[in-house]
């Protein structure tokens, strides 16, 4: 039990940090944010539990499918919020079609050969 409260408590400090670096500087935090921490944490904590290399280079592999439609969340927000659509409605409508593309990709990639 003391492992899995560990592992929350070191995920938890890297989203603390960024909004505390995001009060003061909104580039720095942005270049903590786009770091691969989650997946990075992830490997580690499997690797600690004895997962095999071929099993994180495989997970590794199907992250990195999954960050191309992340990417259009980044887009939209932005432009949903300079157009005066308000924070929560710029939120929902950019997860919600971020989730669309999400579920392109899972019924594309099987197509061009990538197994999830």
């Amino acid at each position: 039990m003391l492992y899995y409260a560990l592992k929350v408590f070191i995920s938890a400090i890297v989203i603390v940090a960024i909004t505390e670096i995001a009060k003061r500087n909104t580039g720095l935090a942005a270049l903590v944010a786009s770091l691969p921490l989650t997946s990075l944490l992830a490997f580690i904590w499997l690797h600690v539990e004895g997962f095999t290399v071929l099993q994180i280079a495989d997970l590794s592999k199907k992250v990195f499918w999954f960050v191309l439609p992340s990417l259009l969340f980044f887009v939209l927000l932005p432009i949903f919020l300079k157009h005066g659509l308000g924070f929560w409605l710029s939120l929902g409508l950019s997860a919600i079609t971020t989730i669309g593309c999400y579920l392109t990709f899972m019924l594309f990639l099987p197509r061009i050969g990538v197994q999830l």
